[in-house]
């Protein structure tokens, strides 16, 4: 892992870049392997497919590596990776960074005693758990997931982790979807931590 800090152009802050690719070149191969499935889940989306990417060895690597980098950067003690996607991608982060991992669930999903946090939807709440004793008070924890979206999802376990008493080292995403405004909304709940996407569409 080279120590060289480079631009991140997507949110505007330093970060070490993965290993022989420079953040240009990991956008470039990470983009090219996301594809669009048009009408899916239902007419007039379009998906972002992530599964190419994590057949292909050297982008899921290249992947790894620059998120292992932020662990670093920012200090993390534990990845929290959010149900479903961000389990794949914080799970071998936290083995190449040397971290615990946790996972944040929908609820009902974890045995034993959990912390819960309802959220909204554009229709609704949902709601996620960790489990209670799985972060301590001083540790800091970088949240990890695919897309950031809307941002209901990482907002409500931004709440998660500081009621379990521990601090947030940042979230860090594959990629941004820039205009569904996740971004705008996570701003109070961050509360100066940062907020890292690899790509942004």
């Amino acid at each position: 892992m080279s120590g060289a800090e480079v631009t991140d152009l997507s949110a505007g802050g330093p970060r070490p870049a993965a290993v022989g690719l420079d953040p240009d070149e990991l956008r470039t191969l990470l983009l090219s392997r996301i594809h669009d499935v048009p009408d899916y889940p239902r007419p007039g989306v379009v998906f972002k497919d992530i599964t190419p990417l994590l057949a292909d060895p050297a982008a899921f690597g290249a992947l790894t590596d620059a998120l292992a980098a932020l662990c670093r950067t920012y200090r993390a003690d534990k990845v929290v990776g959010l149900e479903a996607r961000g389990f794949i991608l914080a799970a071998p982060v936290a083995v190449r960074a040397g971290v615990g991992f946790v996972p944040v669930r929908k609820a009902g999903k974890l045995p034993g005693a959990t912390l819960r946090q309802a959220y909204d939807l554009e229709y609704g709440t949902a709601e996620i758990e960790l489990h209670a004793d799985a972060l301590r008070p001083g540790d800091r924890v970088l949240v990890i997931d695919d897309v950031l979206a809307t941002g209901g999802t990482a907002e409500a376990s931004l709440h998660l982790i500081r009621r379990a008493g521990a601090e947030v080292a940042g979230v860090a995403v594959l990629l941004e979807l820039g205009f569904l405004d996740g971004r705008q909304r996570l701003q109070a709940s961050l509360d100066g931590a940062p907020l890292e996407a690899l790509t942004t569409v």
